[in-house]
Order: C-alpha cells, then structure tokens, then sequence
C-alpha cells in the first residue's frame, strides 16, 4: 500500500519516462510520503505491439474490400508480423543488437506503405552505422501497424498522443466530455486493464495524473473516470503542462466529475497540502493553487501562507517502479537531434527552475513555470547526477531548462571535470554571446553532446521584436563556437510571427541556408507561430499589430485564434520551409534558389551571398580582460631542459610537451619562464575550486618578469590556448 500513485497517461515517450513523477517522487521521499509511480503509455504499447497484442488486432472484425490497399498488405501479412513482433521490441529495447543485421537484410520485416520512403535510405542514412539504419527499418515497421491500427481500429491512435484533437484549443469541454460518455475504445481496454492492476497492487488514498501534452488529456480522463466509477474512495488529483497552461480558467463543473483537484504550477507543495488534507480533520485544510468544486461551484484555493519549497530542497528525482530497460528507441526520421529526443535513455534534471531573460515576446513568461528563475547550485546538480548514476545505471542526461544559464553550464562542467565522471549530455540554450570558444569546449569536454536553441525568425527586425535579445550575427558566431568544439547545434525556426511580411520569410529562409552551408548548424526544425493567452503577444495582441478571435472559455484556454494584419497566409510556406530544411540538413541542394522549393511566386531574397560568412570573419582580438577566469586542463606535461645558441636568444631553455588526448603540443619558452607557466598549471589545475583571474596571473607573473601581456599573447602561449590547455572563461 502506498499513499499516492503517480501516472503518465497515454502517450508520451517511447525511448525515455517524462520525468514529472520521477520529479514529484524524489520530493515526497524527503517527506516521508510513500508514492509510486507507473508510465502507462509504456506499459500499454508493451501490450498492444507483442504478439498477444497484435493477435487481438488482427481478430477485430474487418470487411477487407473495403480496406485500403494498405491495410490489405498488412492484414494479408498478419502472420509475418506476428512472427516478428517479439523480436523486434527487443532488439529496440536494445536487448537483441545482433538482430539488426537480419533486419538491415531487408528480407526480415514485413513491408507496408512506409517503406516507400526507403528511396532516400542510403541518403539518409549513408554515414550512419548498421543499428541505427535498422532502428529505423523497425521505427517504419512499428508505423504500419500504427497506420493499420488508426484506418481500422482507434483513428486517435499515436505513438507519442492519443486523441491529441480533444485537447488542442478546447475552449469548450463538450466534444472531450461526449468522447468520454462513449464505450470504452480499443485502446482503453489495455490501457483500464492495466490500471485496475496497478490500482489493487498499490491501494492509494490518492492518484495524481501528471498531464503534460494535449495528447495525454483524453488517457487521464478516462482513467480517472474508471476510478470514480469502481474505486470511489480513491480521490483524483491532476497536475502538469497541461492544466499549468491551458486550465488557469476552468470553469466547468463537469471536469469534476473527474477529478477531485486540479493543481498549478509548481506541484510539490499542493501535493504536500492534498496528502495533509486527506489525512487530517482539520475543518478548513489548507490549499495551494488548486482547483476544486466547494458549495457547488469551482473553486480555486490558494489559501496556505507556506512558501514554494527552493529548488535546492525538493530531492532528486527517483526513476524507482519505472520499468527503465523496457523503453523503446525508435528513430522516426533522419534529423541528428529528434533522435538524441527518440533514441536512447536519458536522465532528465532542471540546472534552473525559469528562465534567466524571461523576455521573448511569443512565450508564456507570465506563468510560474518561466516567470520564477532560480538556478540550483553546481554542486548540488552533479550530486544529482551521481545519485541518479547509481540508481538508475544510466549516464546520460538531458537538462530540461527552459535556457540554461552559460554561468551555471560552466560551473556545471567544472564540477564535472572535477569529480571525474563520465557523462553524456545535452540541454536548452540561448544563443548568448557568453558562449566563447573556450566555454564550448570546456562544455564539450564535460560530456556535452549537442545544444538546441532558438534562431526563431533569422531577421535582426522581428528577433528585436520579439526581445530576443541576440542578433543573426551573435547567433552565427555562438553556433560557430560549438560547432568547432564538436557540438552538435539544433535551431528552433519559427515563420508567420505578426508582421511578418512574405520578404522576411524568404530572407529569413536565406540565412538558415548559409548557416547550414557554412557547416555551423547541424539540425533544425520550422514551427508556425502559435498566439498563446499567457504571451506577451496573446496578453496586449494589438500592439503586435494581431485580432484575436474571441471565444468564451469554460475549459482550456492557450492557443489564441488570430487575425494578422498583413493578410498574409503564413501556412502555405511549410511543405517549402520544412523540404529545403531537409535538404540543408543533408548538405545538398544549397545552390538550388529559393523560388525552386515553392510552387508560388517569391521574391528574391534581399540578404547578401557571403553575408554568414563575412560575420564569421575572425578579429582575433588580442585585447586583454583582467577578469575572465583563466583554467589549465593540462595535466601530462613532460619538461626538458636544452641548450640554445642562436643569435636571438642563448642559454638555456625548455621544451614542454603536452599529451593531450589526440594529439601532442610541444612548445619551448625561457626556462625561468617555463618553471613560472609549471607553477601556474599546478596552482590552478581543474581541482582547484578557486579559480584565477587573468589580473592576478598578471601580478603573479610581473612580481619576476616584465609584460605579461608580451607573453600571454607569444606564440608559444597561444598554441596552448588553440589546443584547449588553457581556457579563459
């Protein structure tokens, strides 16, 4: 028995649980609250696509000259799938490698209409190995039945939502209400069943839905209807992205029915206050931002003084009852970061609660979630880290921020370093000028893997009004510097920001190509905007020159429909953005022009040919900062004395060599000053906590020689700072 359960409802994720029970644990733990946690969307795709599963799809009565030509092939080929079905989930479990060969012989799998796309195989996937080609032969094959299951079966299926429709800019909760007074679906049997199992194993007072995505909503629902109905003692409690964005305004009755409290925000301390009120007969128990029907009516509560716990004091995250080697890579399409997001384990952790700039025009910076910025310490973060190691035997990890800060990064990767541990990561940023050469790599040799950040719309006029804060310049040189350290770099996209004219996209589209061709981003992704009520731009639209279109709201409120002033349809842009995106990501076709990726008329592009390339022109700036903080990372030095005689110089000197991991720098400098830079790399090697200015290596040095600054420039000197043996931070 336990006090709460924590469910993730249909669907998520496959290769990774989404980490808000894994968050919400870790902090009970610290209260001695007993919880446990399940991913039903793991455990209901575990079920559907095994040979039971599948066996259960094939015998749904079907009239087959009516089904597609698709369908027809699959449902023909019903004993080929159920052949390999318990192969296949294996090997994506990453249990049975040896069996990507098989799959890659391209006579294993059954093969449905999503194969055709395999003309582009050798494309795509020319410099990928054997197993991440047949992970995605196996991704194709997961999708036919996927397809087979939506035509024939349960048309809300998806792997990563389910009846996502119900949820997206529901105003109204009728259609959600009306979906949920139907018989149960397809999907909800193995989704009830698996419930009402995990519902007698663990005997809660409570169950708390944790509801991040639209595509979750209609799952939770229908899961805390099945509560009410045959375990009525048990409350229902919901929480997450969801409610936090969409549900400030509800106002419905009939959600109620559902649920018996809807919390925002910041979930632990509501959590703390529900437990204690179930557990309590105090006559007027105490709430925190929670929704609740009192007298007949919805109510919100928010009447306990008790302050938000501090980031530093709600514990680690506790991945304990998820089933972490059941989780499924799959790798959907040929883009390097949406597979760091479908392939692989990760630990999720937060470096900062909020965001640091909290300024961009389009995002919800009025809610909680981006509004309160507080960072946690570095040591705090990699003892999370280390506890998570240990835990859950994973390595990887993926820092949820909003932005991370580039000052908690580097403290982050210091710490690291120290410690010694090896970790892979990667995380959310902006494109701050803070990002130098040398903090990319000191990154990079931390474990950092790839960074993702927002270009949004690559025009310095709308990045301006959208405060953004960076210019198409900044953002050239920022993905420069962690390309050059071996950072993969992701670019959010966005076209149809308000007053966007059709020459800003087209620029805009330009621009992205050079930075493609140049080689300084690796991936990237087009969004629509999207006018949302907790946005600057959704708050005061008419400043941004936009009508919204009003609609009474009883249930969720988030996307905005709008009117721009422009008149310009914005939609008809994608097929082109996202094609020619595809294109630059594969290093092809960056001499097609523009016009050729659309099937309308555009005009020419306005922005210069060479114009990424002249912002990368280095000014190597030779200016001296007395405050940046200076590291050596070099450890393997061998010193050798030798004799000099030559006109310029006679006596004796030093030849220093520095191992470093791929490669040997030698350099040779005056002896004395030789034994100075040896000092000065011992006193302030990566394991020292405290680190060194430039001005106090300034004094240092002048308290023997002459001119720092003659030396710290020298050619010898540079070489070091070229090869990463000293970084200045």
């Amino acid at each position: 028995m336990k006090d709460l359960l924590l469910i993730t409802p249909p669907f998520t994720q496959l290769n990774t649980p989404y980490p808000a029970t894994a968050y919400i644990k870790g902090f009970l733990n610290t209260k001695n609250i007993s919880s446990y946690q399940i991913d039903l969307g793991l455990d209901v795709i575990l079920e559907l696509f095994s040979k039971d599963g599948l066996e259960k799809i094939f015998n749904k009565k079907i009239n087959l000259q009516e089904l597609s030509e698709n369908s027809q092939r699959i449902y023909t080929l019903r004993e080929e799938y159920l052949k390999t079905i318990d192969q296949v989930i294996p090997f994506l479990q990453g249990k049975n490698p040896t069996l990507a060969r098989q799959i890659c012989s391209m006579n294993f799998l059954p093969e449905a209409a999503r194969f055709n796309q395999l003309d582009d195989m050798d494309f795509a996937f020319g410099n990928m190995g054997i197993q991440d080609k047949a992970k995605h032969l196996a991704t194709l094959y997961l999708e036919d039945i996927s397809d087979y299951i939506i035509e024939n079966i349960d048309p809300d299926f998806g792997f990563s939502r389910y009846a996502e429709r119900l949820g997206k800019s529901a105003n109204s909760f009728d259609e959600l209400y009306s979906k949920l007074s139907d018989s149960q679906t397809f999907i909800d049997d193995f989704t009830l069943k698996i419930l009402q199992e995990k519902l007698e194993l663990v005997q809660p007072k409570l169950v708390c839905f944790s509801i991040p995505f639209p595509g979750n909503l209609y799952a939770g629902f229908r899961c805390a209807q099945f509560i009410k109905k045959n375990y009525p003692h048990i409350k229902t409690a919901m929480g997450g992205g969801f409610p936090n964005t969409e549900l400030r305004e509800v106002k419905d009755q009939r959600v109620f029915e559902f649920f018996d409290f809807i919390t925002l925000d910041d979930g632990e301390l509501p959590l703390e206050l529900l437990y204690e009120s179930l557990n309590t007969s105090e006559e007027i128990p105490e709430y925190k931002r929670t929704f609740l029907i009192e007298n007949q009516k919805v109510t919100y509560k928010n009447n306990s003084k008790r302050h938000d716990y501090k980031q530093a004091d709600i514990g680690t995250p506790d991945y304990t009852d998820l089933k972490l080697d059941q989780y499924v890579s799959v790798i959907e399409i040929a883009n390097p970061m949406h597979s760091l997001w479908s392939d692989g384990r990760w630990n999720k952790l937060t470096m900062a609660h909020g965001c640091y700039w909290g300024k961009c025009t389009f995002c919800d910076i009025s809610l909680d979630y981006i509004k309160i910025y507080e960072p946690i310490s570095a040591k705090i973060l990699v003892d999370r880290m280390e506890e998570l190691i240990r835990t859950t035997g994973e390595t990887g990890f993926h820092f949820v921020d909003e932005a991370a800060p580039p000052a908690l990064m580097r403290e982050v990767a210091l710490e690291i370093l120290r410690r010694n541990l090896v970790v892979t990561w990667w995380t959310n940023i902006r494109f701050e000028k803070s990002f130098t050469r040398d903090l990319c790599y000191l990154l990079k040799l931390s474990g950092c893997v790839a960074v993702s950040g927002g270009l949004e719309v690559a025009s310095d006029r709308l990045l301006q009004l959208i405060d953004k804060g960076v210019s198409v310049e900044q953002v050239a040189k920022v993905t420069r510097n962690f390309t050059e350290a071996g950072i993969m770099v992701h670019a959010y996209l966005m076209y149809g920001y308000p007053t966007q004219t059709v020459q800003e996209t087209v620029d805009s589209l330009e621009m992205v190509r050079q930075m493609f061709e140049m080689g300084i981003l690796q991936s990237g992704f087009w969004h629509q905007f999207a006018m949302t009520a907790h946005s600057p731009v959704g708050i005061n639209p008419e400043e941004f020159g936009v009508t919204p279109v009003k609609e009474e709201i009883l249930f969720a409120n988030n996307d905005i429909d709008f009117k721009d002033k422009t008149g310009i349809d914005h939609s008809k842009f994608s097929f082109g953005l996202k094609k020619s995106l595809f294109n630059y990501m594969h290093g092809i076709n960056f001499e097609i022009p523009l016009q050729e990726w659309f099937d309308f008329k555009i005009p020419r592009t306005t922005v210069h040919p060479d114009y990424i390339h002249d912002c990368l022109l280095d000014d190597h700036q030779f200016g001296f900062k007395g405050n940046s903080k200076v590291v050596f990372l070099a450890k393997n030095v061998i010193a050798e004395n030798r004799v000099k005689n030559k006109k310029k110089y006679s006596g004796t000197y030093t030849l220093l060599t520095f191992h470093l991991k791929t490669n040997i720098v030698k350099i040779d400098l005056e002896q004395d000053k030789a034994e100075w830079l040896m000092n000065a790399l011992e006193e302030n090697s990566i394991e020292n906590p405290k680190k060194v200015t430039a001005q106090q290596l300034k004094n240092q040095f002048e308290e023997n020689f002459e001119d720092f600054e003659l030396f710290w420039f020298s050619k010898p000197i540079q070489q070091l700072k070229e090869n990463g043996v000293i970084l200045s931070l």
